[in-house]
């Protein structure tokens, strides 16, 4: 890991650990929604950057997986909140989650080649990695509304399979 990973990974930690601090069963189910729409919405961006930057036929075809994983699980999310009839709400760890992807972000577009390609995959892994803790330790046990746990649950297979798939990426790029 070096030493941008881990900035990334502690300040990702600290947001964690701040919302942790801030007492999770206080955290609205729509409030945890939102946060999870963002965290998708960054994934789909990081995918998009690569797709753009990137020759890596691998890297690629990992990218137009997230694009197409993240946007589903968020297709079915904001149908899930119209029908009951409700709105994510904002709040200060989907702010977070914002901000620290900005500096993702200026740091992807600057790399080229083989740099890049390998900072992508690295982000992917500890990204996907903080998101399923998160999601599997503190968002699913304080979810209320059976149908929004369920969603959230079924999301999380598929975002571990993300991190398997990451970690793979990471490996072979070495």
């Amino acid at each position: 890991m070096n030493l941008k990973q881990f900035a990334f990974a502690v300040t990702l930690l600290l947001s964690f650990q701040a919302f942790a601090a801030d007492s999770p069963e206080d955290l609205s189910d729509l409030e945890i929604a939102h946060v999870a729409y963002v965290a998708d919405l960054i994934d789909i961006q990081y995918a998009h950057i690569a797709l753009a930057l990137s020759t890596n036929p691998d890297v690629h075809e990992f990218a137009k997986t997230m694009i197409r994983d993240h946007e589903a699980v968020n297709e079915q999310a904001l149908a899930l909140l119209e029908k009951l009839g409700a709105e994510a709400q904002d709040n200060f760890l989907s702010q977070s989650l914002q901000k620290g992807a900005k500096e993702i972000v200026d740091e992807l577009t600057s790399l080229r080649g083989d740099e890049f390609d390998k900072r992508y995959a690295e982000n992917e892994l500890s990204y996907h990695k903080a998101v399923n803790d998160l999601v599997g330790n503190t968002f699913i046990p304080n979810i209320e509304n059976p149908e929004v746990k369920k969603l959230f649950e079924a999301g999380l297979e598929i975002f571990k399979a993300h991190e398997k798939h990451a970690e793979m990426m990471v490996k072979k790029l070495q």
